[in-house]
């Protein structure tokens, strides 16, 4: 069987396509681009109206690129809105569990044409489903899924109703994965999940994200590993001397902001006020000097007026982020923000959006311009242009010259900054 398969949202869903490819390779299936798919599969993504958007126009893509195929669907969107998905055209429509049940249902739909729908109720669920971390082949990083699960409940979020309660892998486990990805090769470890600063809240047995971390990167001291997006109540001073005492932790944080206005964050259920996001950015500034901090912001949620919005603008400002994704505020169906009075105009969200990425961009040169002059370790991965890239520790992208450098490990002296992008010579 050849396949096509398409990827929309987080880390997690990035982190479960690679396992179902694992599987898909193992059943001796192949991946195409050609045109010529048996299958073509989207895991679907709904963190926001747009990317529920997103997830029907990619599986509409795929069935008029390769006609008479077997349209397969799974993840959070058709767990959500299995009846849209079967509208579009799927046959095989999956939620956000049960990734090998789903791919032995592709399976079958190809060579038995067999329809299926598996979409369960998420919080029934109790356990991680156990899948293969690793990456394909050619791919220098590996992720590992080590939660599941929200139970945040904030304002503007459908998470929680499409993936159910938090579920931890137990601490054995992530260390036997660690280290059998160490031993396949692999430099560099994604430590992901839907919120893996809730990891343990399940086990009830006092462990948490620093445990399992520290189990990760003693199991692979070898390998480097860079942890997920961080919610800012997970950081506190001992978090951050253990993650600092392992060694190998990489010097980029991913911590969850949203808003710089605490009348806002209170109005999105977030668990933290901006006084906290700060302890948080001055302990791990203080354990990882000069590690990269970014962020996520969600611009012109419903009664955000322009002082609230100056306010985060102006907190951006005093943390100095590295790096952001900033996304206008979108409505989610079912979700208590959607039924919010004060309402912005999409013009509004859309011109606070632009000014926040216009003041990120900033920041973000100001933090590359400080690499200047820096050596930095580089995971080199693909050639682009005559010249290697690949990451940094603190997650910049890097170009060098060098002779067939994928997957190799190397110091760089950063010479220039060049766009979003660093100039470095390979030591």
């Amino acid at each position: 069987m050849k396949y096509t398969i398409q990827t929309l949202g987080c880390k997690v869903n990035q982190f479960e396509t690679q396992a179902m490819e694992a599987l898909l390779a193992s059943h001796g299936h192949s991946p195409t681009q050609a045109g010529d798919a048996d299958a073509v599969i989207v895991n679907t993504c709904a963190v926001t109206a747009e990317s529920g958007r997103k997830s029907r126009q990619a599986l509409r893509r795929l069935l008029g690129q390769n006609p008479g195929a077997v349209a397969a669907v799974c993840g959070c969107y058709s767990q959500l809105s299995p009846e849209e998905a079967e509208e579009l055209g799927a046959s095989v429509i999956f939620g956000s569990g049960d990734r090998t049940a789903f791919v032995a249902a592709v399976e079958k739909a190809v060579t038995e044409r067999q329809r299926a729908r598996s979409v369960d109720d998420p919080f029934r669920r109790t356990r991680l489903e156990p899948l293969p971390a690793g990456a394909m082949d050619g791919r220098t990083r590996a992720y590992m899924k080590i939660e599941d699960g929200c139970d945040n409940f904030c304002a503007y979020c459908v998470i929680p109703y499409a993936r159910g309660w938090v579920r931890s892998m137990p601490l054995d486990r992530a260390a036997a994965e660690a280290a059998r990805l160490e031993r396949e090769g692999f430099l560099e470890l994604v430590v992901s999940g839907i919120e893996i600063s809730s990891y343990g809240k399940d086990f009830r047995d006092g462990s948490g994200l620093a445990d399992v971390v520290c189990a990760i990167a003693a199991a692979a001291p070898g390998t480097r590993i860079r942890l997920g997006s961080l919610e800012p109540t997970v950081v506190t001073e001992a978090f951050c001397r253990r993650l600092r005492e392992c060694g190998n932790i990489c010097p980029q944080f991913h911590l969850s902001l949203q808003s710089g206005c605490d009348r806002t964050l209170a109005a999105m259920r977030r668990k933290y006020d901006t006084a906290r996001f700060r302890e948080s950015a001055a302990l791990l500034r203080a354990a990882f000097p000069g590690c990269a901090l970014t962020a996520d912001l969600i611009a012109g949620f419903p009664g955000e007026t322009e002082e609230d919005f100056a306010q985060t603008l102006a907190f951006l400002e005093e943390i100095g982020f590295a790096a952001m994704h900033i996304f206008p505020y979108s409505p989610r169906p079912g979700t208590p923000a959607a039924a919010m009075p004060e309402q912005l105009p999409r013009a509004v969200k859309a011109a606070r959006a632009r000014r926040a990425q216009a003041l990120a961009d900033a920041l973000e040169q100001r933090y590359l311009q400080s690499q200047v002059g820096r050596t930095l370790s580089v995971l080199f991965e693909t050639e682009k242009d005559g010249l290697w890239q690949g990451h940094s520790e603190n997650y910049c992208l890097v170009r060098a010259e060098g002779a067939d450098m994928h997957g190799i490990m190397r110091n760089a002296k950063i010479l220039a900054v060049q766009g979003q992008n660093l100039v470095g010579l390979a030591l």
